[in-house]
């Protein structure tokens, strides 16, 4: 086995795996078919090991090919790391911050604080990841987190914004045409939206509903800004943040005393980052955003109790 084995050879192997082609690779990379041959071709003889074999779909990885992927992408994330730290020297909030959240949060919630981000700081670039699981901070995957459960890492610094209640809503005109359901039995008479493969969170769920299970829903999707463009679109009841629906006039909270669900909400970086001007700001801004979002100032919460008074 040959040491000191450049990154690249890594990159390009990283790029098969999940392309399933040199071609595809290639044009992941921005590199040419044959330098993505050569690089694989060169990695393999460095390894001593076959990590492809050709099929009529492609190429399929071998064994050896499935256990390298974890370390691969570790370096992946800390050749990452490395970038954004080396475009973030100089004075003032500049360079590359990654932020990682779940999709909901990242399409519906993030964009106008990154908004604001930018305008005061236009030096600094936000990498947004959005994904439900988990980024591993320690890994460098990302610099910051939006994260819904307490993080147990003693090396990452964590600050809780509050907490994101979910509730059953429904659009009015869905309710106008099928009825409003007064308890929780009353849901077996309606077009529910919910999951199609079980997660932590539907566990839990199910814990207060009793009930509420995959066979029960008309309307099934792990996606869940999919369930969300659902309710939206009044094909259904379903579970989405309370915070969203009180942006929608036309959304109709359900049962608010028989079920709701509160996510406590994390911002995560880890703690070799606190000193970094373009992550500290970031952080900052993730904190008083998302606060906001989560207890909105109080003429709001009046002009929301007047509108609910006068309906």
């Amino acid at each position: 086995m040959t040491s000191n084995i450049g990154w690249e050879l890594y990159r390009s192997f990283l790029g098969v795996l999940r392309e399933g082609s040199l071609s595809g690779a290639a044009r992941a990379l921005g590199i040419t078919q044959p330098t993505a041959g050569r690089h694989v071709a060169a990695l393999e003889k460095a390894l001593g090991v076959a990590l492809f074999t050709r099929s009529q779909v492609g190429l399929m990885p071998t064994e050896v090919a499935l256990a390298l992927q974890t370390h691969a992408e570790a370096m992946e994330s800390t050749a990452a790391s490395l970038e954004r730290a080396a475009t973030s020297q100089g004075e003032g909030v500049r360079g590359v911050v990654r932020v990682s959240a779940s999709e909901v949060i990242g399409v519906e919630v993030l964009p106008p604080i990154v908004a604001r981000l930018r305008e005061a700081h236009p030096a600094l670039k936000v990498e947004l990841v959005l994904t439900n699981r988990v980024q591993d901070l320690l890994r460098r995957e990302a610099d910051i987190a939006v994260r819904m459960v307490r993080p147990k890492q003693e090396q990452l610094v964590a600050r809780r914004v509050g907490q994101i209640e979910l509730g059953f809503h429904a659009r009015k005109d869905y309710l106008d045409r099928h009825g409003t359901p007064r308890k929780v039995q009353d849901l077996a008479a309606h077009a529910v939206i919910g999951y199609d493969q079980p997660s932590a969170f539907v566990r839990n769920a199910g814990k207060a509903l009793p009930g509420y299970g995959r066979e029960a829903f008309s309307l099934r999707t792990d996606s869940d800004l999919a369930q969300l463009a659902l309710i939206r679109a009044g094909a259904g009841i379903g579970i989405c943040q309370a915070g969203l629906a009180r942006r929608d006039a036309a959304l109709v909270r359900l049962m608010p005393r028989t079920f709701s669900m509160k996510l406590e909400t994390w911002i995560t970086m880890h703690e070799d980052l606190r000193s970094s001007p373009r992550c500290r700001a970031a952080f900052d801004a993730l904190v008083a955003g998302l606060q906001a979002y989560i207890d909105p100032p109080a003429q709001g919460k009046i002009g929301r109790a007047r509108t609910q008074a006068s309906e």
